[in-house]
């Protein structure tokens, strides 16, 4: 039986590199964000958990809608797969690393393999756009 995980997550891009994050105890990096909470839409899911992991707000007049993209969920079982629905938007505030985040990182393509699965085929995209350089 396949498990979904629907995921929201933001990307955030500057001079070529996109903006990851590493969990606490964990050695792959992963592009902010997280679950929707029950009755919770994307933008909301977008907003609250990137208020709650890197202590930045959201400016919701900014928001776009870059694409979903799905792959096996990184250190899940076999036959978890994850849903990732990626919004672009601007913010306000310092990024700061809270919550369960270790680690903040400006990753370019070369870096592509030290990220999750379905990461890396956003990577991929990125990189096709000409958004993320190598």
């Amino acid at each position: 039986m396949t498990e979904i995980i629907d995921k929201i997550a933001w990307i955030h891009i500057e001079d070529g590199r996109v903006l990851c994050a590493r969990s606490k105890g964990k050695d792959t990096y992963y592009f902010p964000g997280g679950k929707r909470e029950a009755g919770e839409s994307d933008i909301d899911t977008l907003k609250r958990e990137i208020e709650e992991e890197l202590s930045v707000h959201i400016k919701e007049d900014t928001i776009s809608h870059f694409g979903k993209f799905q792959a096996e969920a990184h250190g899940k079982g076999i036959g978890t797969i994850v849903n990732m629905s990626c919004y672009i938007a601007d913010f306000e505030g310092e990024l700061s690393p809270a919550s369960e985040i270790e680690e903040l990182a400006w990753l370019n393509y070369e870096k592509r393999d030290q990220v999750s699965k379905v990461s890396q085929i956003i990577f991929d995209r990125l990189f096709e756009l000409g958004k993320l350089m190598k």
